[in-house]
């Protein structure tokens, strides 16, 4: 499987957005958009499998997390990750008209005239289903939702919120950070090789700092101070929801109950769900291989493909 290629796209107001795309740029495509803290590197090897499978997967860093912009003022709110979806979703249905400066051609940035399947984990979900079903609402094919639904619990997003907050000075060293991981996600076994963390790091004054800006956080402070009116709004987005969509939880998860979870997929009408065992939120990085296989199963028995 050769490299992926680097993409430049625009989002709300030209935010610049950094991606990467997997894959023949003619098949159909999965648009996969991460959540808060990480960066497109989070999706590598699913995409890389997808793209083996036949479909067209585009890696996209938010704004104001790894290589793409942090737009100043600061423009964090919900309404600001939601334009950036219709943005991407105008690019993937429109390529020559909407992709900006990239590495090929513009035009061959994907298959022209189709629609594609939107694939968000957390914040990276929930944009994409107030996208989806919002005025005026993006029309993607389908949709994956990962750990992500109209309620969340409080304790397990709080916990995201301190790690995010923790170390504003950065780490000495890559070893430094990975310990730091190591004790947020205890589940998953601490890397011997620290490397692949320089795709959620950068280098700042001698110091190793995470690659998202830090006022990311003031929209996710807010909520978790008081998440009932995000709630109603995203129960109302599950009950507006047309398009195929499959929810995928982490069966460990903190974050997405199993009862929400059952519920949520009662309130969509279009919507299944699976769990993936061996996974916490962050499903992909905690069971990848088994995560990847009910991605693909989906995809495969998707309408039209």
């Amino acid at each position: 499987m050769s490299a992926p290629s680097a993409l430049q796209l625009n989002g709300a107001a030209g935010v610049r957005l950094v991606a990467d795309s997997f894959g023949d740029p003619h098949a159909r495509t999965v648009l996969m958009l991460h959540g808060g803290g990480q960066t497109r590197h989070a999706w590598h090897a699913t995409a890389a499998s997808l793209a083996q499978a036949g479909w067209h997967a585009i890696t996209v860093d938010l704004r104001g997390h790894g290589e793409s912009a942090h737009p100043r003022p600061p423009a964090y709110a919900l309404e600001d990750f939601g334009e950036d979806v219709r943005c991407l979703i105008a690019a993937t249905a429109h390529p020559a008209a909407s992709v900006g400066a990239r590495t090929a051609s513009a035009a061959a940035a994907v298959a022209p005239g189709e629609r594609p399947i939107v694939i968000g984990a957390s914040l990276g979900g929930i944009a994409a289903l107030l996208a989806l079903t919002e005025e005026p609402a993006a029309p993607a094919a389908g949709l994956v939702l990962v750990d992500v639904a109209h309620h969340f619990q409080t304790r397990g997003g709080g916990r995201i919120v301190s790690f995010m907050e923790r170390h504003p000075a950065g780490f000495a060293s890559l070893s430094d950070a990975a310990d730091a991981v190591a004790a947020y996600l205890p589940n998953r076994p601490r890397p011997r090789d620290t490397s692949g963390l320089r795709h959620n790091l950068r280098r700042e004054n001698g110091r190793w700092m995470w690659h998202w800006d830090p006022h990311v956080l003031m929209q996710a402070r807010a909520i978790m101070a008081d998440p009932t009116d995000l709630s109603a709004r995203l129960t109302g987005a599950a009950k507006r929801l047309r398009q195929p969509c499959l929810l995928v939880r982490g069966a460990e998860s903190d974050v997405l109950s199993a009862e929400i979870a059952r519920e949520f997929v009662e309130l969509a009408p279009s919507a299944t769900l699976v769990e993936v065992a061996r996974a916490g939120h962050m499903v992909a990085g905690d069971n990848n291989d088994t995560f990847t296989a009910a991605i693909g199963a989906w995809l495969d028995g998707f309408v039209g493909r």
